[in-house]
């Protein structure tokens, strides 16, 4: 039996953990060939590349495909995706697979199924269906509409993506394959690494074994120009806490030009604080972090879906994931500094939660990989209403 070629893309440093379980489900599955590709900022160090991340754990590169523009505004995140449309069409010409993978909702997966698509090659979309408060959600239902093959993470996504329109035989609720190493760090959820020392970053030593918090806030592109405004408020409540704080950078998305400068000039007010800075870390060890911490604040959809798994209590600013489904682990807030206070300081109150599966029961990636081996592989659509 000749072995299916799967393709899948990569292009940000979330999407690899969104994708980890199911590329080594496909490397093992007997009758798949794994075609992995990297571009947009999944390779760029300033983002928190990932590339030496993904090959440590034994995966091959097929291809790297450089597109990413600075510039940080709406127009670039335009211009970049275009670059990889431009890019993934002649990658994909090239090798031929017999399906493409696309994962969730960033602007640049968008590229990847424009590409495919035009090529008369099927389509695989993993986590459509689900909604939030910004471009993403546009770029996730487009995903979608384009796709042939549905992976999605709940029922109530799979329900979404019927009603528009999607054939009921080929929308499989999977799960979330994140849910997968969040999982297995729930089966061995101590430490077995110190952060300081395995990834360094920037900022004071601070003493984080009698408690800390976990801070991931990236900018809304709807309101990119405030996002100098929302991250500073988020930095300045966390100051005053005083609690030791793990922070991390934010993604390529438009307006982090203005986050991370609200992250530079802190860090050159404040030469002592109780902060320390990353750019990335491995996707278990990041979850090991996010399980033994006292709180995770901020805007990233880790809050949302991995933390109800784990049951870590949960602060999410803002409108970045309005709407999302949540568990019973999270406190909504805006962006300002009392808020934000008053939110942690409410959740530590409470302490720890129960685990939640809304988002899978943790074996997404071998369902995924068993799906992609069997299904029908076809690329045009019968549309239901």
């Amino acid at each position: 039996m000749t072995k299916r070629k799967v393709c899948v893309v990569v292009t940000a440093r979330p999407s690899y953990a969104r994708i980890k379980t199911v590329l080594v489900a496909i490397n093992n599955h007997p009758n798949l060939e794994l075609q992995l590709v990297l571009a947009g900022s999944v390779l760029l160090d300033k983002y928190g590349s990932a590339v030496d991340v993904i090959e440590n754990d034994g995966f091959k590169i097929v291809d790297k495909i450089y597109n990413v523009l600075d510039g940080h505004s709406p127009t670039t995140m335009a211009k970049t995706t275009g670059l990889a449309i431009m890019e993934l069409a002649s990658t994909f010409s090239n090798l031929k697979p017999n399906v493409v993978v696309t994962i969730a909702d960033r602007f640049e997966t968008l590229a990847t199924s424009i590409a495919a698509s035009y090529q008369n090659i099927p389509l695989a979309h993993i986590q459509g269906g689900e909604v939030t408060g910004n471009i993403d959600e546009k770029v996730r239902h487009a995903n979608t509409k384009l796709a042939d093959i549905h992976f999605v993470s709940s029922d109530d996504a799979r329900q979404r993506v019927l009603k528009m329109g999607e054939e009921d035989c080929m929308i499989f609720n999977t799960g979330c394959p994140s849910i997968d190493i969040a999982r297995e760090v729930l089966e061995s959820p101590g430490f077995d690494f110190d952060p300081l020392v395995k990834y360094g970053g920037v900022g004071d030593e601070i003493n984080w074994k009698k408690g800390y918090l976990v801070v991931l806030q990236h900018p809304v592109t709807t309101e990119f120009e405030k996002s100098r405004e929302q991250i500073n408020a988020t930095l300045n409540a966390i100051h005053e806490m005083n609690i030791p704080t793990f922070w991390f950078w934010p993604n390529v998305d438009a307006g982090s030009d203005g986050t991370s400068k609200g992250l530079r000039v802190f860090r050159e007010r404040h030469q002592e604080s109780n902060i320390h800075f990353f750019i990335n870390m491995e996707p278990q060890d990041f979850l090991k972090l996010i399980k033994n911490s006292r709180c995770i604040v901020g805007n990233s959809s880790v809050g949302i879906r991995e933390s109800s798994f784990l049951a870590v209590p949960a602060v999410n600013i803002g409108t970045r994931q309005n709407k999302r489904l949540r568990g019973k682990n999270i406190i909504d807030c805006g962006n300002k500094k009392e808020e934000i206070i008053e939110s942690i300081q409410k959740h530590i109150t409470i302490g720890n939660f129960e685990s939640e599966f809304i988002y899978g029961d943790g074996y997404a990636g071998q369902k995924i990989a068993n799906l992609l081996a069997s299904c029908d592989l076809k690329f045009h659509k019968v549309i239901t209403y």
